[in-house]
């Protein structure tokens, strides 16, 4: 075994899940929890929980997506869901490496342009956008998706009002009967009756599908029907350049496909039986590059001027010198993300179940998963740090007792449980220690956080490839 081996292992043996979902660590994460000291100097100066980002993932997970395409011939665009994390870093880390941001909201569309990201890098794909939004994305000249045919009119009497052109992307819904319905989007037999004039002030560059889930099958789908809006599009004047494949690409947070197996065919020891039906797929393959391979070299139904016959994606793109744009978020994080919070008591529940109190909420550490699927690891505070093995009676050095229990967080709510499987600590847990929770950067730590009760939301601090560590200047900025 390596010396890194070997420290992941001990890094790893402070407590697992029942049954384990050992997680995936970066060189970067092991070596900052194997700093105790660090881990709780950073916990005093910026309070608990606090998330450390590492930036530098970005541009190498958004390499495999650019190379895949290149192997099979097309010219795969990234743009970042901004969504996934607010940590400004990120912003700058896609900036600097020539990739686009994919923006929700006007705070998010005004922070990117605040901070350089050319225009035409950066598509808008609110769900709701308010007319002073839409209002803003023409002035900058930034790409618009449109959800609906009353959102291309509400624009093109934006664009004609102000006298700029809008850039246009159609939301395509995929034909329900071949898919599930989705509420974004209209059918492409919609937008192909409603398209804007060519040579108005509204330019339609692009089409745009999303989808739920990680099927590439269920992509190509999908792509037939927004090809047959880029083919009319293009017979009434437009030039279209891209399809924007939107929605999910595969990413896995443990290395052991049998550990996920098992997971499902062992018994759970989860709170209150949960049965946890709705479940990330924290293992999957292949990912990204891979992934987006078998995409690329899948078939695609005949449409259009393809309709009589298949061909690959890619060669269907390529027949119409289209790029391929793709906004990433979870994936394109990978390994991107600690969360370090303090425990703050070690307590029986009423009827004698363990709990352990960290001080952080459980919108601190969520998605719309029922539970994370991977297990968090324990940093020792340094009065316990150097003292794992066992002593008599089954206790560790320093007198903390082996034990099992729950980890369970600050609202005042009986449910309020950050993790729903049961946690083992071999050699104890007491207050003081620090529990990581590794790989959180895409949606974990911002997508449901919220400041009830009047706790702060947690603070963000970056790591950059010296190991240095800044705050990020997203907590700088005013809440509203």
């Amino acid at each position: 075994m390596t010396q890194h081996s070997t420290d992941i292992a001990e890094l790893r043996a402070g407590m697992h899940g029942l049954p384990p979902l050992t997680a995936r660590l970066e060189p970067w994460m092991t070596q900052l929890l194997q700093d105790h000291p660090r881990c709780s100097e950073l916990i005093d100066i910026y309070g608990s929980p606090v998330n450390v980002l590492h930036p530098h993932v970005l541009p190498r997970n958004a390499a495999e997506l650019v190379e895949a395409g290149r192997a099979h011939g097309v010219d795969v665009r990234v743009f970042f869901a901004r969504k996934a994390n607010k940590g400004l870093c990120f912003v700058d880390a896609a900036a600097a490496a020539r990739h686009g941001i994919d923006v929700a909201s006007r705070r998010e569309l005004q922070q990117v342009l605040g901070r350089g990201v050319e225009p035409h890098r950066v598509i808008l794909s609110a769900a709701v956008k308010p007319q002073d939004l839409l209002e803003l994305a023409v002035d900058a000249g930034v790409l618009i998706s449109v959800d609906t045919v009353a959102e291309m009119s509400r624009i093109q009497a934006i664009a004609e009002k102000s006298g700029r052109p809008a850039r246009v992307v159609p939301r395509i819904a995929p034909d329900p009967e071949l898919l599930p319905p989705t509420r974004f989007g209209e059918l492409a037999n919609v937008w192909v009756k409603n398209l804007p004039p060519a040579g108005g002030p509204v330019q339609l560059v692009g089409v745009h599908m999303h989808l739920h889930g990680y099927s590439e099958a269920d992509r190509r789908v999908a792509l037939a029907d927004a090809l047959t809006v880029v083919d009319a599009a293009n017979a009434a004047g437009h030039s279209v350049e891209f399809v924007d494949m939107g929605g999910g690409v595969p990413m896995s947070y443990l290395d052991s496909a049998e550990e996920w197996e098992a997971f499902h065919v062992k018994p759970r020891d989860t709170w209150k039986d949960d049965p946890l039906h709705n479940l990330y797929p924290f293992h999957q393959a292949p990912v990204r590059g891979g992934w987006l391979g078998e995409f690329l070299s899948g078939e695609v139904r005949g449409c259009g001027e393809d309709s009589a016959h298949t061909s690959t994606v890619a060669e269907a793109l390529q027949r119409r010198n289209l790029r391929l744009h793709m906004e990433p978020g979870r994936s394109i994080l990978d390994g991107g993300g600690v969360i370090l919070a303090r425990v703050a008591f070690v307590k029986k529940r009423s009827d004698g179940e363990n709990l352990i109190g960290l001080e952080m909420n459980r919108t601190q550490c969520r998605t719309t998963s029922d539970d994370i699927g991977l297990d968090p690891i324990l940093v020792r505070s340094r009065a316990t740090a150097g003292a794992p093995e066992e002593g008599e009676g089954g206790e560790a050095r320093g007198g903390v007792a082996a034990m099992n229990g729950f980890l369970v967080g600050a609202y005042c709510i009986e449910d309020e449980v950050l993790v729903r499987r049961r946690m083992e600590f071999p050699h104890g847990v007491r207050p003081g220690d620090i529990v990581a929770i590794p790989n959180t950067a895409g949606y974990f730590m911002h997508i449901l956080e919220s400041a009830s009760h009047q706790i702060p939301l947690a603070r963000n601090v970056w790591v950059d490839e010296a190991g240095a560590i800044h705050p990020d200047d997203i907590d700088g900025l005013p809440a509203r």
